[in-house]
């Protein structure tokens, strides 16, 4: 019997059309990517949502726009998952009209939101209860005993800190737990780097107060951001590697991307999702409907 393996996609807003192309041609052409695979969520946010953590994303999004976006994946089958990460939310910030418009259209039981602050947690699990709730790598549990705490409360999943991509003593403990466990598999920071949880609290200010200009000194600023980069991170899990999770139990998988370029997501898509003497066809296929749309949209301006 097949096994469906899970895959969480970055920047349901920012990477739409690429996103959704992916989507369409997993359905079309079934046989060219990998066995099993399956989308498993999109996940992100809608631009100048004060909610929203992990990487700061200013603008914003009419509503009627928010709808159509979350029309496009949910027909789809395909979770929406917000990342309402941000470290310094107070209980000023739970009343945020914009996030709690982005939470009321959302709200019909399939879409689901990351969390890593408790203020934040009490108040969506009070006022938006249909809403599945997950523990973000955010939270950077890494000692084991609270590991197993956090996925005994009732997250639907639970995202590894990357540091412990490669822990055999860590794997091999929670296989219990491996099918609420998800694994952050590309991401370019470095393990154990001492400045992350500062680095998350800069993000954060950033989104509340709408500073454009804010700077970080993070010693990974100067390194090229590509995936062929990536790949020669220490927290890096291959594709000669990933049939080892799948062995442990391990069935859900997130791509890093949000605040990459989009060559460095598609490029991930390639190298994890399809079968490898496919890949430039499927390569072709996204580069060529993604021209139509950028082409569609300057006819339209």
């Amino acid at each position: 019997m097949e096994k469906n393996i899970y895959w969480h996609l970055p920047g349901f807003c920012f990477f739409r059309s690429l996103n959704l192309i992916t989507i369409d041609l997993m359905k079309e052409f079934p046989e060219k990517f990998r066995e099993g695979y399956r989308v498993g969520s999109v996940y992100g946010t809608f631009p100048g949502a004060v909610w929203n953590g992990g990487r700061a994303v200013f603008g914003l999004v009419p509503k009627h726009d928010i709808k159509n976006t979350l029309k496009l994946y949910n027909t789809e089958g395909i979770p929406v998952r917000f990342t309402w990460t941000n470290s310094l939310l107070e209980e000023k910030h739970l009343h945020d009209t914009y996030c709690n418009l982005i939470m009321q259209l959302a709200d019909n039981g399939v879409n689901q939101v990351l969390v890593n602050t408790q203020i934040l947690e009490n108040y969506i699990r009070s006022k938006y209860p249909a809403f599945p709730l997950i523990s973000s790598t955010t939270r950077r549990i890494t000692e084991l005993t609270a590991l197993k705490a956090e996925l005994e409360k009732d997250y639907r999943l639970v995202v590894l800190d990357y540091d412990l991509n490669h822990s055999e003593t860590i794997l091999d403990e929670l296989r219990p737990y491996a099918g609420r466990l998800e694994i952050l598999i590309n991401e370019v920071c470095y393990p154990g780097c001492p400045k992350r949880k500062e680095h998350y609290a800069h993000q954060s200010r950033m989104q509340l107060e709408y500073d454009v200009r804010a700077t970080f000194p993070c010693p990974n600023n100067s390194t090229p951001r590509s995936f062929a980069e990536c790949m020669t991170r220490p927290a890096f899990i291959s594709n000669g590697q990933i049939g080892d999770y799948i062995g442990r139990g391990y069935v859900n998988f997130k791509i890093a991307g949000r605040g990459m370029p989009v060559d460095y997501v598609k490029d991930s898509y390639l190298y994890f999702l399809v079968r490898d003497e496919h890949r430039e066809f499927i390569r072709k296929k996204i580069d060529g409907i993604l021209q139509q749309v950028q082409q569609a949209k300057r006819t339209k301006i």
